[in-house]
């Protein structure tokens, strides 16, 4: 099963898109999550206890969470093709493969990073004070 998910994953044709996805992800993570806090909070006062808000951005956290997991194993598969050692600069398909599934990687790494700390707020704070 997991033989077949990597090889999947290594014939998938890496672009530019690919490099775009996970802080996409992050970024409409963050927007849903700001926006759900203020919009429930305003509706229901500061003293609210904010369980059901909690619950939300618990579920929108895990979606994006998967999400850029999934690209990242994606760019993890496709960087290991066979080839050269590093570095990548030469000007062959597989170097341009490695450079964009090294990069997705990097950038599915720090918006991993980036959605628990947008997550976070919402498990520290009690209120919506």
């Amino acid at each position: 099963m997991i033989r077949k998910l990597h090889k999947l994953a290594q014939r998938l044709k890496s672009s530019l898109w690919m490099l775009v996805v996970p802080p996409t992800v992050w970024a409409l993570h963050f927007l849903f999550s700001y926006v759900y806090a203020a919009v429930r909070c305003a509706k229901s006062g500061s003293a609210e206890v904010i369980v059901d808000i909690r619950t939300g951005i618990a579920v929108a956290t895990v979606v994006a969470l998967l999400l850029v997991v999934a690209f990242g194993y994606i760019a993890w598969a496709q960087s290991r093709v066979r080839g050269d050692l590093p570095p990548y600069q030469d000007s062959t398909d597989e170097d341009r493969l490695r450079f964009l599934a090294v990069s997705t990687l990097m950038l599915a790494g720090l918006s991993f990073v980036a959605i628990l700390f947008t997550a976070l707020p919402a498990f520290v704070f009690e209120d919506c004070r």
